[in-house]
């Protein structure tokens, strides 16, 4: 045999004892699910990264592993909308079998551009009303998930605040006008402020400035309390919020725990990790097989009340021992 020939029977079978590597590889990368996760929430957000991790393990009881046959995209939005369009597109392009939303911030953007894509979602407190989904038991299309509670509870929450402030005659609202959810969730607020002799107050604020400016102004009068709508800004920069709020001596009520672990006043609503577990569930049902469109979104059955009594005793107040008794958690 010629060195020529040689050299080239050499080659081909270095090349055919490439080719089953090449086939297992290939074979690996198709049986791998992609998974894609697009939040509002920012990265360095340590309860947004305990939340995914909540999501990540229960994918993993589901036998679902990173590495193995998933691969998780993440993109974290920070509450910046243009930053958020962008990442929905490029999640999209990735071609995922499933895509997690966080928040209808980042739902908007995937629902223009993931018309086909199967969507869980998380956080959304109106999924009918926003054009998401066409009913809660049979969602159809191609998205599903599970919401934080009824637009009522947002007027609970202020009767709870009147509760453990009697003395506020004006609340202002904190609510982020660019997500839809939250007109339902304000005129719930709206409709119980009467009853309970508090003067009401919408605030608009999409990023830390009009947060500043908003309670700046509201609070210049006296008597005021703040209820703060869960949103992608207001989550971001809730220790913002609850700095200015401690400044003007204004009680404030929040939706989420991690408000008051921070040093808010009291918060009333769903455990979030929770709901993240439960998206997994969705995830790992739909990456078997099943269409969004068949799973009912579904609601939280259990909410839960904490109290910062550290910071009701920096404001003076004296909590009745029947809100007491109520609450799931008392933060001292």
């Amino acid at each position: 045999m010629s060195d020529m020939r040689r050299r080239e029977f050499i080659t081909l079978l270095g090349g055919a004892a490439a080719w089953p590597l090449a086939a297992r590889a290939q074979q690996f990368d198709h049986n791998t699910r992609r998974v894609s996760v697009l939040t509002a929430f920012a990265e360095n957000d340590r309860d947004a990264q305990a939340n995914m991790t909540a999501f990540r393990q229960a994918l993993e009881k589901l036998g679902w592993a990173e590495g193995r046959n998933v691969r998780i995209d993440y993109r974290w939005g920070g509450a910046e909308p243009e930053r958020i369009r962008t990442y929905a597109i490029e999640l999209v392009r990735l071609k995922p079998d499933v895509i997690l939303a966080v928040t209808a911030q980042a739902l908007q953007p995937l629902q223009q551009v993931a018309s086909t894509i199967p969507i869980v979602f998380i956080q959304i407190g109106d999924p009918i009303g926003s054009g998401f989904i066409t009913s809660m038991a049979h969602p159809g299309g191609n998205i599903t998930g599970f919401t934080p509670a009824e637009f009522s509870m947002q007027g609970k929450k202020l009767e709870m605040l009147k509760e453990m402030a009697p003395q506020i005659t004006r609340v202002a609202v904190l609510f982020n006008p660019e997500q839809i959810p939250q007109a339902g969730m304000l005129r719930a607020v709206e409709v119980v402020a009467p009853s309970v002799g508090v003067q009401f107050t919408a605030a608009a604020v999409r990023d830390a400035a009009e947060i500043e400016h908003a309670i700046d102004r509201f609070a210049r009068e006296p008597s005021g309390g703040l209820v703060v709508l869960p949103s992608g800004p207001t989550i971001v920069h809730r220790n913002l919020i609850v700095a200015l709020a401690a400044r003007y001596r204004l009680p404030a009520v929040y939706q989420y725990r991690q408000f008051v672990r921070d040093g808010g006043l009291m918060s009333y609503g769903n455990d979030l990790a929770d709901q993240y577990r439960q998206a997994a569930a969705y995830v790992d049902r739909i990456l078997r097989g099943e269409k969004p469109g068949d799973l009912p979104v579904q609601q939280p059955t259990k909410f839960e009340l904490i109290i910062n009594l550290k910071t009701a005793k920096a404001l003076g107040l004296e909590i009745s021992p029947a809100l007491l008794a109520r609450a799931d958690e008392v933060i001292e």
